[in-house]
């Protein structure tokens, strides 16, 4: 069970969606409740397999990987600048850009940071979307050896009510 005693760090998933924002938002909450510091990971994906990327039918610039990859990393570097002004001068944050699968990056930095709880956002997806894309918090609730606290942002489009 999770009590002030034992959680000293907690370990955010993050990406820039309204997903990740609430997963954000509840973990800086019980690291204030409970003075934990807060390990933040962002996992960018390798591109495709080939070293361009781009749409030759809509005439559109391709971007070598290298390229693409410096720009996922300035991406990452604003998340956590974002991230880092909500969190305010109370929380202790610890930032990885890491890249990879997110599944695998995930659990691998929760190892290696000692966290005591992971929190990730979901897109709530069901069915064929859930199927095709994988859950990331899924898979990582299975295989974490810490808690893992899955924040669930659906759509208000999106409603089971309707």
């Amino acid at each position: 069970m999770i009590s002030p005693d034992n959680l000293k760090k907690i370990l955010i998933a993050v990406e820039d969606s309204i997903y990740s924002d609430s997963a954000v938002n509840y973990g800086l909450a019980l690291a204030r409740k409970f003075g934990a510091e807060v390990v933040l990971v962002h996992v960018n994906e390798i591109p495709t397999a080939t070293p361009y990327i781009a749409d030759p039918m809509l005439n559109e610039t391709s971007f070598m990987m290298p390229e693409m990859m410096n720009i996922q990393e300035e991406a990452s570097k604003k998340l956590f600048e974002r991230i880092q002004a909500q969190a305010g001068e109370g929380i202790v944050l610890h930032t990885y850009s890491k890249i990879g699968t997110p599944k695998v990056e995930i659990l691998a930095t929760a190892d290696e940071c000692n966290a005591d709880l992971i929190i990730l956002g979901t897109h709530g997806r069901t069915g064929f979307d859930h199927f095709i894309s994988g859950s990331v918090s899924e898979s990582v609730l299975r295989k974490s050896k810490c808690p893992v606290l899955i924040i669930p942002s659906k759509d208000k489009d999106h409603t089971d009510d309707e």
